[in-house]
């Protein structure tokens, strides 16, 4: 069995079962009823592997770019940068249904046919496209799993880079933003490890005139480390070194 624990819906039940212990808890009616209106949100995709390499043709049906945000919560982030470039196409991807939820449901509301979510491991994307696929690719305040016994789980590492660089395309932009002072370095001293093509680099986005206004978009975790008066880093790369902008 895999060493990950694994949710399983049983009727009114959440089925957790890990290698040593299987426990049944009773879910709340408001997420049951969530995990029933998911399954039936058509921007929802749940064999995603199934549309690799033709997202544009069989789900977006045109072709425009297509981006990933990784870990998307609600989707503010997916949302928003699907209503600020109608011509590009967005799929924010995380593991926990309750939370895409919100997302699926506003983007429906708002008819933002653009936008797509997926309910999975970030570990399992590589097989959802195809190569060359991805062109940006956004990552903002990611777990940052401070033991150094759990850094490969870090989301930029180098087990992690090696699945990105399975679908993204040479041109694909990507974005990290975080709080977390020593996971900005972990991440920067694996980027250079990984001979990546670092664009920009901001250790106070919202300080920084010169980014662009999509950087600054907050996330609910963003809004809260800033109350905190927390500064938030950030940096943009590419893992082509012969891209040129």
């Amino acid at each position: 069995m895999s060493k990950y624990r694994e949710f399983i819906l049983c009727g009114q039940y959440r089925c957790e079962i890990s290698e040593n212990l299987v426990i049944f808890t009773v879910m709340p009616r408001n997420k049951l009823k969530k995990y029933r209106d998911i399954d039936a949100f058509p921007n929802v995709v749940y064999r995603p592997n199934s549309i690799a390499g033709k997202w544009g043709t069989e789900f977006f049906h045109n072709d425009g770019p297509i981006a990933l945000e990784l870990g998307c919560g609600a989707g503010k982030t997916t949302l928003e940068l699907a209503r600020r470039h109608p011509g590009r196409n967005y799929i924010g991807i995380d593991n926990k249904r309750a939370r895409v939820w919100w997302g699926a449901r506003n983007a429906l509301e708002e008819e933002l046919n653009n936008v797509a979510f997926i309910t999975a491991r970030i570990e399992t994307i590589g097989d959802y496209f195809g190569c060359d696929e991805i062109k940006e690719v956004w990552i903002t305040f990611p777990d940052p799993y401070p033991k150094p016994s759990k850094s490969n789980k870090r989301l930029i590492s180098p087990e992690f880079i090696q699945i990105y660089r399975k679908f993204s395309a040479p041109e694909c932009i990507f974005h990290f933003k975080t709080d977390d002072n020593a996971l900005f370095e972990f991440t920067l001293k694996t980027l250079e490890k990984e001979n990546a093509l670092i664009h920009r680099l901001s250790r106070n986005t919202h300080e920084d005139p010169d980014l662009d206004e999509d950087v600054k978009i907050q996330t609910v975790y963003e809004a809260r480390h800033l109350e905190d008066g927390k500064t938030i880093k950030y940096v943009c790369f590419s893992l082509a070194t012969d891209y040129t902008d």
